[in-house]
């Protein structure tokens, strides 16, 4: 398929609502993927429709960011592309349709942001992302491991995805994990995954001594997969499995501008929004989230 073939949101359905002259595929630096799947959400559901409440919440977004005082959108270009349709497409198969979709993005020269949709779904651009990108690390913030061989039935499943990703690698790093397994957290000591936990992080302080020994379990090339249940749900309500003695905005974004500032972010993807008509503030909080990784990496 040809650059010009990639169908984008007009205006009104892209991501901060910019023209087309910064939101056209060929004159964008970066491409937001959505994929609003959802078939195994276990508690709350709604993630399927996740990357249309990120885009809508979007446009209240301001262009301008404070800190970095950059009005980045208009610097790099933005595409959202037309979200992906999975029918009934399920596990293996609607991995391969990501997959497929965001390695091509990859090979023409893009930086790839999926949407989700629940986080089954990071497989496959954590995946793509590995196989263009040479010793690449795996940034996961996440309320749980995901680390669960398989989960009611398959192993496909939103609380299986890091197991996934550990068949291909075991760099991976996880940051604010608070619910987890037994067999989970054996995993976890076997394979050597860097597994910063919620209690040790409260009390050790989320510092810059802790943000250091995050950052010195990663390699150059980092991606990051960012579950919105990392948050505590005083201000992240909107997910399915939700977990109290969550993470808060600030201490976020300092640890996500020293991971731009030092590392080489190559992708990422956001999942299991699911939002609540009643309460838009956590859809907010979500394009807020992917634009300040965007002005902290551009």
């Amino acid at each position: 398929m040809s650059k010009n073939k990639h169908k984008t949101l007009p205006l009104k359905k892209n991501f901060l609502a910019i023209e087309k002259e910064y939101s056209s595929y060929d004159n964008s630096k970066v491409v937001i993927l959505s994929a609003p799947y959802e078939k195994t959400t276990s508690y709350g559901k709604g993630t399927a429709k996740g990357p249309g409440a990120i885009l809508e919440a979007s446009h209240y977004v301001e262009f301008f960011d404070e800190e970095t005082e950059k009005e980045v959108c208009f610097d790099i270009g933005i595409a959202s592309i037309e979200p992906m349709k999975f029918g009934k497409l399920s596990g293996k198969k609607a991995l391969e349709l990501i997959y497929r979709n965001v390695n091509e993005h990859i090979k023409n020269g893009k930086f790839v942001i999926t949407l989700g949709g629940e986080h089954s779904i990071s497989t496959a651009p954590i995946q793509a992302h590995f196989d263009n990108y040479p010793e690449l690390s795996i940034l996961h913030f996440d309320a749980h491991s995901d680390l669960r061989e398989e989960y009611e039935g398959t192993k496909y499943s939103h609380a299986s995805f890091a197991a996934r990703v550990s068949e291909f690698t075991t760099n991976i790093t996880q940051v604010g994990i608070r619910a987890q397994c037994r067999e989970e957290f054996e995993f976890i000591k076997a394979k050597g995954i860097h597994t910063f936990y919620a209690h040790q992080m409260r009390n050790e302080g989320f510092n810059h001594i802790l943000i250091e020994k995050i950052l010195g379990t990663l390699n150059k090339n980092v991606y990051i997969t960012f579950d919105v249940d990392y948050f505590d749900p005083s201000i992240m309500p909107s997910t399915g499995t939700p977990e109290p003695n969550g993470f808060y905005w600030d201490e976020t974004m300092r640890l996500l501008k020293k991971v731009c500032a030092e590392k080489n972010l190559v992708g990422f993807d956001v999942v299991e929004l699911a939002p609540q008509k009643s309460y838009a503030f956590p859809d907010f909080l979500t394009a807020k989230l992917i634009y300040k990784i965007l002005n902290y990496k551009f």
